[in-house]
């Protein structure tokens, strides 16, 4: 492979994984500096963020999940 199409996989794969451009620069400046510390506190920095904002959706869902029950059980109590 050539530092282009290696560039470029990292680009793609960044994207993938939802990094946007800023993140995804400042990745490529880190990697064509030899910073791989660098790079693994951006990546998990990056994770944390994915996470966080699972679990405010998995919290959601929870709401609406138990919103959807209790309907549930009101209707079958009134019956």
């Amino acid at each position: 492979m050539t530092e282009q199409t290696d560039a470029r996989a990292l680009r793609d794969n960044l994207k993938a994984a939802g990094c946007d451009a800023k993140t995804t620069e400042r990745f490529l400046q880190m990697e064509a500096a030899g910073e791989r510390r660098e790079q693994l506190r951006l990546l998990a920095a990056h994770r944390q963020r994915l996470l966080d904002r699972v679990h405010r959706e998995e919290r959601r869902i929870s709401c609406l999940d138990y919103l959807v029950y209790q309907l549930h059980r009101r209707d079958g109590a009134g019956t």
